[in-house]
């Protein structure tokens, strides 16, 4: 593991931890956080008062922050950065996501990752780390349509989707059926000393194979779907294909036409008005109807 990252990211941590609600932290409460942070993300840990005094004196050098310990309270940041825990909660995704693609984080340096972040990302680094080592989790999960009811799950974690800027768990819960999770909706999540032996007969490349993004409603029949634009937009669907099973029927100074295989959910159709200026629905006609009375109860509500 790269050491420079491992310092930068523990840097991260303690400008984000001093950053929270409470102004002081400890010092053995400080070194005991960035101690499981760092193990979580595949790092040595037995991290040493010295060490801590020594990086943040580095963070002052390298961030302008001013870290102090008052006598008999803890260390605190004189002068708080202004939203620092949205800054860093982002920066420190960014870190955790890279280095989990690529553990020696050769190309932290050339990527540019997008700016905002959705909710929940701070429990990814035990989700990556649970996933890696094959760990039960157990955590509290919101059901937003059912008046954000609470409930508890434990769970054999598999896999990290990203869809639409959202993250999502695939897991196996307790009942032995699969599971997807939104990330932003896990609560206090916790890591279980046991561990599950992973069914290596759950491929992720086959789980969502027939739909767009992260529902695959197994009612919802499979179909055949002919969307229809212009020239312009057919040039960034040949870009960013809209599913793995698109194929170009079309392709001249007219006209760009494609066929796809794929359940027809809420997100696909979603991802279809998103361009709305030059899409034609060929086919299904269900799918025809369906797009234009989303088209004709939005010109009622915009009249």
């Amino acid at each position: 593991m790269n050491h420079n990252m491992g310092r930068l990211i523990r840097y991260i941590l303690i400008i984000q931890k001093l950053s929270g609600k409470n102004k002081f932290i400890p010092a053995d409460e400080l070194i005991s956080y960035l101690n499981l942070q760092m193990e979580l993300r595949g790092y040595e840990v037995g991290l040493s008062i010295r060490t801590l005094q020594r990086d943040i004196a580095e963070i002052e050098s390298m961030f302008e922050i001013e870290i102090k310990n008052r006598r008999g309270k803890g260390y605190f940041i004189v002068e708080r950065p202004v939203n620092a825990d949205m800054r860093y909660e982002e920066l420190l995704l960014n870190f955790d996501l890279l280095t989990s693609i690529n553990n020696s984080a050769e190309t932290s340096g050339f990527i540019i990752p997008e700016h905002h972040r959705p909710k929940g990302v701070k429990s990814i680094p035990m989700l990556i780390h649970a996933i890696k080592n094959s760990n039960v989790i157990h955590f509290d999960y919101k059901l937003v349509r059912k008046d954000n009811k609470i409930i508890s799950k434990t769970v054999n974690p598999y896999f990290l989707k990203e869809s639409l800027g959202l993250w999502y768990l695939v897991a196996i819960d307790d009942m032995g059926k699969l599971r997807i999770f939104a990330v932003d909706r896990i609560i206090n999540p916790e890591l279980l000393h046991s561990r599950f032996k992973r069914d290596e007969s759950l491929n992720p490349n086959n789980l969502f194979q027939n739909s767009y993004g992260i529902w695959d409603d197994e009612s919802i029949s499979v179909e055949e779907v002919e969307p229809s634009y212009s020239p312009l937009d057919g040039y960034f669907i040949k870009a960013t294909p809209l599913h793995s099973s698109q194929e170009i029927i079309i392709d001249n100074n007219e006209e760009f036409r494609i066929r796809l295989r794929i359940r027809i959910t809420n997100d696909f159709v979603m991802a279809l008005l998103a361009r709305s200026n030059s899409l034609t629905v060929i086919k299904p006609q269900s799918l025809r109807t369906r797009i234009r009375e989303i088209y004709r109860y939005a010109i009622e509500r915009n009249n």
